[in-house]
């Protein structure tokens, strides 16, 4: 299946779309977020993980300088967001706990630093910024059958 591309007119079209995905996540999973800065790839995850959750007031903080956050959620998934922005490369990841977050499902900004470690499978969402200030750009890749039935 190519590449699917959306246009996401505003935050809460990204949330929207980040809402459509959550349940078809599995533990597992890998979610890429991968752009610019500013591109919304924090906002993103945050609103993906409050539609997992069920509450759209979960404290969901940017994991820029703690590098991952944990989130227990229900039916027993465990959450990882990573945010890899300052790290060199995968080596630092052990540190991180990655072996031990793969078994859940992860969220990783600058999957670039992943290198050889990047998951097979992964869900590649890219984030561009669109044509206004408030409007981005989103190409999905990955999850074979699972994207079926998005708008676009």
């Amino acid at each position: 299946m190519p590449p699917l591309t959306l246009p996401l007119p505003d935050a809460e079209a990204t949330a929207r779309l980040a809402g459509l995905l959550a349940p078809r996540a599995r533990p597992g999973d890998a979610i890429l977020l991968d752009g610019p800065l500013g591109a919304g790839k924090s906002a993103f995850a945050r609103a993906f993980l409050r539609a997992l959750a069920g509450d759209p007031a979960l404290e969901v903080p940017s994991p820029s300088f703690t590098l991952v956050q944990t989130y227990d959620l229900p039916g027993g998934l465990e959450a990882h967001h990573f945010d890899l922005y300052r790290l060199d490369g995968p080596t630092d990841l052990r540190e991180l706990g990655w072996e031990e977050a793969r078994r859940g499902l992860v969220l990783i900004e600058w999957p670039d630093r992943l290198g050889p470690l990047a998951p097979e499978g992964a869900l590649h969402l890219r984030l561009a910024h669109g044509d206004t200030e408030t409007s981005r750009i989103a190409t999905l890749d990955g999850w074979p059958g699972r994207l079926h039935g998005l708008p676009g």
